[in-house]
């Protein structure tokens, strides 16, 4: 039998009551700020990879989406102790552009050793993690950049996210893709050759 990751084991400790799921998070969901908007809490979390499946830009979108490519890496971080209800949330979050796959990840911490030398170690576990819905969409380029987005999205993205929850209260709830696209047409984006003003 395996032994638990520490980080794995100290989450299952600290997990909510009725299920203690571990997810992979690749895009938004790397960011404290969106994690804390939709769970109302910043889970235990740990760096991590997952091998052969690539993160792509996705025309239209600020998103990112990954799919099965041999030989690539994704690196992103797993969230754990979510328990049932809030996986829920996260589905309802990720909607139907996304499928919740389980994958085996590598947890990756970096140690110093005496010589002062980085020396990178990785335990393996199993995690969920939303796989992109059309594995042959057309609209799927390049590789998405996570500092990029925060610089340039992740302000409006938390408020889009944040309107998405505030509507899941309601009696008759947009989807989280129907609130993005009616908040991106309210908040038209520049061109990408816009120049900034200094």
């Amino acid at each position: 039998m395996a032994a638990t990751p520490p980080a794995a084991a100290a989450a299952a400790a600290a997990a909510p009551a009725g299920g203690a799921h571990s997810v992979f998070v690749y895009g938004s969901l790397m960011a404290d700020e969106v994690v804390s908007a939709i769970l109302k809490r910043i889970p235990v979390s740990s760096p991590a990879l997952l091998a052969n499946h690539h993160r792509f830009n996705v025309k239209d979108r600020i998103y990112p989406a990954i799919l099965p490519v041999e030989s690539k890496k994704v690196a992103g971080k797993v969230i754990m102790g979510i328990s049932d209800a809030e996986l829920i949330v996260l589905d309802a979050f990720e909607d139907f552009e996304y499928v919740r796959r389980r994958v085996q990840i590598s947890l990756t911490m970096m140690l110093l050793k005496e010589s002062l030398a980085l020396q990178d170690t990785s335990e393996t576990m199993h995690a969920d993690t939303y796989v992109w819905s059309d594995a042959e969409d057309p609209d799927l380029y390049g590789e998405w950049d996570f500092e990029e987005w925060k610089r340039v999205h992740m302000k409006d993205f938390l408020t889009m996210t944040l309107g998405f929850m505030d509507g899941l209260e309601r009696p008759e709830p947009k989807t989280r893709v129907e609130t993005y696209q009616s908040f991106m047409h309210e908040h038209e984006q520049p061109e990408s050759g816009t120049q900034v003003k200094s």
